[in-house]
């Protein structure tokens, strides 16, 4: 089935980092070829400039990546905002709507290490650079003795830290490490049961606003993905239901897996791991399956046994 005719020209707004970019252009590439004509519009966010200054991550809020370009939908600057859907706050805004979530690319996180080791190859003491409480958590929960210390900066900054010698490592989320075409330097590629991703990392997350229903159907009849939308939504009702911001420590990732129904037939199923830690840091694991029409439900559930098994909840998460 082809797409809706698109709409007059459709301005796109990014993130000015080489990753945003190279997301957005992704995006622009498909609708440019079903005949549409775009427009990228740069928009400078607050946590664009957190991150330039190295302001830890818990302290620059909810929203950082996003506000500015969903402020600037709101405000008719641009017609269609693409977020790491990773960064986007689990609180819906009033006049937008989510028209479409990408196929996903690897939603797993990678090391970057000297000398090209592995986490087991580095002695303890090794010094790992990450921004992520999610990642320092499960770092310090292998046990490998690892001094694990807070960086910020785009991915070619904290690579730079390694070659540097500044760091022995950093861990990094893989897809955009192959999205700006240097996948080629992770040293490992981590294991989920080691390193679980952040809820919705991998995943694009296109927004336009409420009022545009014929771009919202051009975006979801080119762009939408079914599966990557329902994994991610479980994955997020999670981080929702726990009422914690993306700079706390939970991950979360849910997989599309083939099962069989009670008649033998091969069934899709949706199975959703996650993770989030107690008062005292230590870390709480659990899982659950069913029905990808459930999504939400799972994830929210998962989210409860997690909190009766003993993780901190948080503060409720704003827009």
């Amino acid at each position: 089935m082809s797409a809706p005719a698109p709409p007059a020209t459709i301005r796109i707004g990014t993130r000015a980092s080489l990753l945003a970019k190279t997301q957005t252009r992704t995006v622009a590439d498909a609708l440019t070829a079903q005949g549409a004509t775009v427009e990228i519009v740069e928009i400078s966010t607050s946590g664009d400039r957190s991150q330039a200054a190295n302001t830890p991550i818990a302290q620059t809020g909810v929203g950082v990546f996003t506000s500015a370009l969903r402020d600037a939908l709101l405000d008719e600057r641009i017609d269609v905002a693409v977020h790491s859907y990773k960064d986007l706050p689990t609180a819906g805004l009033a006049g937008l709507v989510l028209a479409a979530v990408p196929e996903r690319a690897d939603p797993r996180d990678v090391l970057v290490a000297r000398d090209q080791m592995v986490l087991g190859q580095l002695p303890p003491g090794a010094v790992v650079g990450t921004g992520s409480p999610r990642r320092a958590a499960q770092l310090h929960a292998l046990g490998l003795g690892l001094e694990v210390v807070g960086i910020r900066g785009n991915v070619e900054t904290r690579i730079r830290k390694v070659t540097e010698g500044e760091v022995d490592g950093v861990v990094l989320a893989r897809a955009g490490l192959a999205r700006i075409g240097r996948a080629g330097e992770a040293t490992e590629v981590l294991d989920p049961l080691q390193m679980l991703p952040a809820p919705g990392q991998g995943a694009l997350a296109v927004e336009c606003r409420v009022a545009d229903t014929e771009l919202e159907s051009f975006l979801a009849a080119t762009l939408h993905d079914e599966s990557t939308a329902a994994a991610v939504t479980a994955e997020r009702a999670v981080l929702k239901e726990l009422g914690s911001p993306c700079a706390a420590a939970i991950g979360a990732l849910a997989d599309i897996v083939e099962d069989l129904d009670d008649d033998g037939r091969i069934v899709e199923r949706l199975s959703l791991r996650a993770f989030a830690t107690t008062a005292e840091g230590a870390l709480v694991r659990n899982s659950a399956m069913g029905e990808t029409k459930d999504a939400e439900q799972i994830g929210r559930s998962l989210a409860a046994e997690l909190l009766a098994d003993g993780a901190q909840p948080r503060g409720a998460e704003g827009a």
